[in-house]
């Protein structure tokens, strides 16, 4: 992962360029992001500019064997560690990250921006409770009692340290704190509430923001070689980074699904909630249970996102009209465009803001719903009836 192959992020780049430039790269590094963020990319990115062939200020590196080694995540100085659980053909004291390098590997090519869930599919975890154990403590320990073989640094990135077991963590709080000369630590998680007290101490937090519109949609362009900023894609480009909300791994998930219209689905059902024609919604719920799991859990996505947009309609239209500066900056909030747009505006006209407050609950029961497998039809012609009952 070179920092060329994150989309964005600018100025998390340059600061760690600079840490790098400058020599005053701390030696225990909390990379803190959201669902979908580029946290483990950045780290990736970052231990390979820092043991690559030739760093240049600019953040590229040249190539060459350490940097090849690195791209590939088989440079012997560069260490993973990852919640992992036993399958039909590991067990027992062999529950370590190590047994699943080959695996792990062809997951950062595939989902660089991946999550536990994706990654448990992936090595064939068949919904066992992942975990890094005792075991991974002494691995990583022994590991570090070795120089390096090629690298300037021995780099450890730990994914997912939420996964620790506490006697993991524990176990690795001193080499945390006085590691080995030379010898990094780039912990990557999503959130530090759930880490021990001890570990975030002893660590420097690089805070990384979720992807903002454009970075998405460039991305989502330059995932399907378009360049024309005419091309009627970037409607669909629009609709998924609105849906995605900044998590870039949850936008190429929806840009590989089945084309599905969801905004022509969602303005539908609405109506039809709204003129209460509950033979139609019958029909519609008939409809929606075809177009696939992943397809209903993006309808109700888009329709949460529909609602943040009208709330934030609704909060330009309440406000003093004297105090022309702050809708201006309400506004600016609307993030949709074109028939979304015009769809919020119309939709706004018939709501308030404790209509859409649970409207967004029944929204988010339904998506919970959907993800344990609840019957899809049942779901949406119970979310719908309540809908209907809101609105009017």
């Amino acid at each position: 992962m070179r920092f060329s192959d994150i989309p964005g992020l600018e100025e998390t780049k340059k600061h760690l360029i600079n840490a790098a430039q400058q020599g005053k790269v701390a030696h225990a590094q909390l990379f803190l992001g959201p669902e979908g963020s580029a946290n483990l990319a950045m780290a990736l990115a970052f231990a390979t500019y820092l043991n690559a062939d030739q760093p240049q200020p600019d953040g590229s590196v040249a190539d060459g064997p350490s940097t090849n080694k690195l791209l590939k995540y088989i440079h012997p100085d560069l260490h993973f560690v990852f919640p992992v659980s036993a399958t039909k053909n590991i067990s027992g004291k062999d529950v370590v990250s190590d047994s699943y390098i080959k695996a792990w590997r062809s997951f950062l090519v595939e989902k660089p921006y991946g999550n536990p869930v994706e990654w448990a599919s992936h090595f064939g975890a068949e919904n066992k409770q992942l975990n890094i154990s005792k075991e991974e403590s002494r691995n990583i320990i022994r590991k570090l009692s070795l120089k390096s073989f090629e690298g300037a640094f021995k780099i450890v990135i730990l994914w997912m340290p939420e996964y620790l077991h506490p006697s993991a963590a524990n176990g690795i709080l001193k080499i945390l704190e006085e590691p080995p000369e030379n010898t990094l630590f780039f912990l990557i998680a999503q959130d530090a509430e759930k880490l021990l007290p001890t570990i975030l101490s002893r660590t420097q937090i690089v805070n990384i923001r979720a992807f903002n519109d454009d970075e998405v949609i460039g991305y989502l362009a330059q995932q399907e070689g378009v360049v024309d900023p005419g091309d009627t894609r970037f409607q669909r480009y629009r609709q998924i980074t609105t849906l995605a909300d900044g998590n870039l791994n949850h936008a190429l998930g929806l840009l590989g699904e089945v084309e599905e219209d969801s905004h022509r689905l969602f303005r539908e059902w609405m109506r039809l909630c709204y003129t209460r024609n509950y033979t139609k919604l019958v029909a519609m719920t008939d409809t929606i249970q075809k177009i696939g799991k992943e397809a209903q859990k993006g309808l109700v996505q888009y329709g949460h996102s529909m609602m943040r947009e009208t709330l934030m309609s609704l909060a330009a239209e309440k406000l003093d009209p004297e105090s022309g500066d702050l809708i201006a900056t309400e506004k600016k909030l609307i993030r949709v465009q074109g028939e979304e747009l015009k769809f919020v505006s119309n939709f706004s006209k018939v709501m308030n803001f404790e209509k859409v407050e649970r409207i967004a609950n029944l929204l988010n029961q339904g998506h919970y719903h959907l993800e344990r497998n609840a019957n899809p039809k049942i779901v949406f012609l119970d979310i719908s009836l309540k809908i209907c009952h809101l609105i009017r």
